[in-house]
């Protein structure tokens, strides 16, 4: 029995020379449209799939290999369907060549449409690859121009493709249409909620779905480790997320992200996304931050950053929300050692000073403000995932409720509302110290907040600072008044928190008696 490709392609790369393979070892080849009319061009023989069902291609090439005489040759098992074959004039089919159409990039693009992605949505390539992979003890489906190369060798030195290829490319095909067929349920289901071109991470609505569908892409080359050399790592990216962020980042020297450079980094960058009006930098190091501040330069801004904790900034990871100029990179590599630096963009002449340091990574993300809507956050448990809205929520002066007698002044207000933003991302408990736009001290991650409050005030003095007169934000609430029994004897004029506790009057007591400020944000921030 003579052996039939069928090729039927919308990424055409290295094609021809695979025909000619397919030709050369005794393959008829079956093909569709703009494949076909390419595999003529170069003079290899091949025939429509139109000509051997008898039935045209129409609507635009909407209807072209959904028919029998296809789904037949790939689906026939051999040799106990041969009378079916034989009565219908179904010719089995041996090999698939099937990539298709670009409904990824499609939608990647800021200017496609709804109804152009809608177009995108391939159906007969689907089904011929998910047929010929069901049968793949007899048809072998390849739908990676990257695997061409293999097929050729194999086919050239054995004649076909032998069962357990058959069955490692059955594996390929079939993630290949989950993939596909889970980008088009995400797309379309964002869009459908929103009915504008999709934020395709938005889950405003909060209607979660019975079967939670994402898909995500490897990176090209494996992580070196995880989270200790023991630990295997790969990162796996979100194809249709194209908002600033350290996976879609251009890293411009340096070794590739390690597992934790990515998530240390991934802190450091949504934290300085908080602030959109003036320049800041963050330094974080083991995904808490240890030094933020403002300033009217970026080297200001790093240099008051350095300087709340510079024991901790060693080996850290350093993220502005401006782009960083020639006198901030020399300031940096003349102050400390530093694993990644990240901004907005960096000039070449900041780059050339760069270079000077070649273990320096420097990751440019492009524009960062006003980029803070709603994604999910996914947390893998044994046996399943937790799935939430990430934290995007943000305070306003206007919604601040002052719960003590004393009010705060405009300056007062501004270093609270900084140490707040600060205090979203630190573990919790958490505990900031500000003054003047700066952090002063920081308490991550203890299990008790009267703790991380002490540990907050020794990195305050470790670091050489006065408290008196500060201010201090709580990611959550004080259950008992000793915390801010606490702050009043440090001199910490003003206090941020959620509020809510059942002793929350005994709190503002505590806080009125000292002559403290105490804010209720009505927003926790606990971050595990």
């Amino acid at each position: 029995m003579t052996k039939q490709a069928l090729i039927s392609v919308s990424d055409k790369t290295n094609l021809i020379e695979l025909c000619k393979t397919l030709k050369a070892q005794g393959y008829n080849l079956l093909s569709t449209g703009g494949s076909a009319k390419l595999i003529k061009e170069h003079q290899i023989d091949v025939r429509d799939v139109s000509e051997y069902t008898q039935f045209p291609e129409m609507m635009d090439g909407r209807l072209k290999t959904l028919h029998p005489k296809v789904a037949g040759g790939l689906l026939a098992r051999l040799p106990k369907d041969e009378a079916a074959m034989t009565e219908h004039g179904i010719e089995a089919i041996d090999i698939v060549i099937c990539n298709l159409y670009p409904f990824q990039q499609t939608v990647q693009r800021k200017d496609s449409s709804f109804a152009e992605a809608i177009e995108n949505i391939d159906i007969g390539g689907p089904t011929m690859i998910r047929a010929a992979a069901k049968n793949h003890s007899r048809v072998a489906v390849v739908v990676n121009p990257n695997d061409y190369e293999i097929i050729i060798k194999t086919i050239e030195e054995k004649g076909h493709i032998d069962t357990e290829m058959r069955q490692q490319l059955a594996v390929k095909a079939f993630e290949h249409t989950a993939h596909y067929d889970t980008l088009i349920a995400q797309y379309l289901g964002s869009a459908i909620k929103n009915d504008t071109q999709p934020n395709l991470e938005n889950t405003e609505s909060h209607i979660w779905p019975e079967h939670l569908t994402r898909t995500y892409e490897k990176s090209e080359t494996d992580l070196r480790y995880g989270e200790n050399p023991h630990q295997k790592a790969a990162l796996y990216k979100d194809v249709l997320y194209n908002e600033p962020s350290i996976v879609g980042g251009e890293l411009l020297q340096g070794k590739p992200l390690s597992f934790n450079n990515l998530n240390d980094a991934e802190t450091a960058l949504e934290c300085v996304m908080q602030y959109d009006e003036d320049i800041t930098c963050v330094i974080c190091k083991h995904a808490n931050p240890c030094g933020v501040a403002k300033g009217q330069t970026a080297e200001i801004a790093y240099e008051r950053a350095y300087s709340s904790d510079p024991v901790s900034a060693f080996g850290g990871i350093i993220a502005f929300n401006t782009n960083v100029d020639k006198q901030t990179a020399n300031t940096i590599i003349k102050t400390q050692f530093v694993e990644l630096i990240i901004a907005p963009s960096f000039s070449p002449d900041t780059l050339a000073i760069f270079k000077t340091k070649p273990n320096i990574r420097v990751l440019a993300v492009g524009d960062i403000h006003e980029h803070l809507s709603p994604a999910y956050e996914l947390r893998s448990l044994r046996g399943g995932l937790l799935v939430q809205d990430r934290d995007v929520a943000l305070i306003e002066t206007k919604n601040l409720q002052v719960a003590s007698k004393i009010q705060p002044d405009e300056d007062l207000f501004n270093d609270l509302i900084f140490a707040w933003k600060v205090a979203k991302f630190v573990k919790s408990n958490a505990i900031v110290y500000a003054k003047n736009d700066q952090t002063i001290g920081i308490g991550a991650g203890q299990t008790s907040r009267v703790a991380a409050a002490d540990f907050g005030l020794k990195m305050a003095e470790q670091s050489g600072f006065n408290p008196d007169g500060a201010v201090m934000a709580s990611d959550a609430f004080f259950p008992f008044r000793d915390g801010i029994d606490a702050a009043a004897k440090a001199g910490i004029r003003a206090i941020i928190q959620p509020g809510g506790s059942m002793r929350d009057q005994e709190v503002i007591d505590a806080a009125n008696e000292h002559k403290m400020i105490m804010v209720f944000t009505g927003l926790r921030h606990f971050r595990h």
